[in-house]
């Protein structure tokens, strides 16, 4: 299926490791111009450098997918408009698709308890999840309004859903109701808006994790996958590269159909029923 993404201008935040980084490596897979966003200037040249070279994008192809990095902190008000305007610049015209990825997973630090949860922290998350997710979507939208075109795929995670977590639940919650708001205000612009809930993913962070798990256990590194794989109906461990393919689906104009919702990609939590 051609999804026709060739020649789309794509900003992907969060877009130098994890999740983001798969998506960024799709949409250029599928001929879109992509700059990715992130914190770190030297991880962000990294990225940027590797998907170019993977891709033989350094200078360009035929399909016309190119690989930018722009730096800037998405709790930046002033950082993100400077990063868009650098976006623009680089990929030679207005960002037709928004991908926000820019967040730490919930999964890998223990959470908080009630007692521990403080103001700062709370503030914290949700400035980068939520109002993060904000600004980009701001200062994409007028160009994407002009055009009367645009996605935006934000990237929020299987939290929304579940116990066990409080903060990380509210910024997801916060996240898929911020998405169903922009999605009824701008689809009539031509401007999808959905969320995609990952689940547990596998990135470049898992195998560390695993071994430590692994270790503090004292079983196999293996048995510890395993473990991780059961908690889905498929038995397996989802990758990045997984998700990001949905990701390009929803960025694809062939989502027409999709504006508003919530797409899980996490393998099927057993026994929940969404509606």
């Amino acid at each position: 299926m051609d999804l026709e993404l060739k020649g789309k201008r794509a900003l992907v935040t969060g877009g130098s490791r994890g999740i983001g980084k798969a998506i960024a490596r799709v949409l250029a897979q599928e001929g879109a111009q992509v700059a990715l966003l992130a914190r770190n200037p030297q991880t962000l040249a990294a990225a940027a450098a590797e998907l170019s070279a993977e891709l033989g994008t350094e200078l360009g192809t035929s399909s016309g997918a190119k690989v930018v990095a722009v730096s800037g902190d998405t709790t930046s008000d002033e950082q993100v408009r400077d990063a868009v305007a650098e976006a623009v610049r680089l990929l030679g015209g207005g960002i037709d698709i928004l991908v926000n990825a820019a967040a730490e997973p919930a999964g890998f630090a223990g959470p908080p308890k009630l007692a521990e949860i403080t103001a700062e922290f709370f503030h914290a998350e949700m400035n980068t999840k939520v109002m993060g997710y904000i600004r980009c979507a701001r200062e994409v939208a007028g160009g994407m309004r002009a055009r009367g075109w645009g996605r935006i795929v934000n990237i929020s995670g299987l939290a929304a859903r579940q116990s066990g977590n409080a903060v990380g639940s509210m910024r997801n919650i916060a996240v898929a109701a911020l998405t169903k708001n922009l999605a009824d205000e701008l689809g009539p612009n031509g401007i999808n808006v959905t969320v995609v809930h990952p689940g547990l993913t596998r990135t470049e962070r898992t195998a560390p994790l695993i071994a430590a798990r692994a270790a503090a256990m004292g079983v196999a590194p293996q048995a510890v996958e395993e473990q991780m794989a059961a908690t889905n109906s498929i038995n397996h461990l989802v990758d990045a590269m997984e998700v990001a393919h949905v990701v390009a689906f929803l960025c694809s104009p062939k989502s027409r159909a999709i504006n508003g919702d919530a797409i899980a990609a996490g393998g099927g939590a057993p026994r929940s029923i969404h509606y």
